[in-house]
């Protein structure tokens, strides 16, 4: 059963094959949403296509790194909300390649909100974080107030993604 929230609402999800992406498409069909997903990679015994949600969306191939792509998938297809989910998430792969990380976490984070921001159609972004991105806090549970000090590759990448969306928000 679909609300009348998502119903027929235009939503763009980056990283729609990942865990949380494959799980918040399946969701925002379920709900009725018209959903356009970003594709990096072709994974065929993913979830995402196990489940056969690429014949239920319109996808996308490109990366989050491609500024043009962004800006063109949110004018041609109408976007009204966009799912930042897409990042590079396996530390090891961030400690070992720092600049790679950077690219898809930090820029590709500046690329989706700077294609929202001149869209001028899109009402809504939300930008997935990570709890990484507060560092090593002396005070638990995490509040979304306490300072973004990641010291390694990955916390980084996500403290410097998290202050790029605040930017645009303010």
């Amino acid at each position: 059963m679909s609300t009348d929230v998502w119903h027929r609402r235009r939503v763009f999800v980056t990283g729609c094959t990942g865990f949380l992406g494959t799980w918040l498409t399946e969701w925002l069909i379920e709900q009725g949403a018209d959903v356009v997903g970003l594709v990096r990679d072709f994974v065929p015994r993913s979830d995402f296509y196990r489940r056969r949600l690429a014949d239920r969306i319109v996808t996308v191939r490109g990366e989050i790194e491609n500024y043009d792509l962004l800006e063109r998938v949110l004018n041609e297809y109408e976007i009204e909300v966009v799912f930042h989910v897409a990042a590079q998430t396996v530390v090891g792969v961030a400690n070992d390649n720092p600049r790679s990380t950077f690219a898809a976490n930090i820029g590709g984070t500046w690329n989706v909100m700077e294609a929202v921001r001149r869209s001028g159609r899109v009402q809504a972004a939300v930008i997935a974080s990570s709890d990484t991105a507060y560092g090593t806090q002396a005070n638990l549970p995490y509040r979304e107030d306490a300072p973004l000090v990641g010291r390694h590759p990955y916390d980084v990448s996500k403290s410097c993604a998290d202050l790029i969306a605040q930017m645009y928000w303010e």
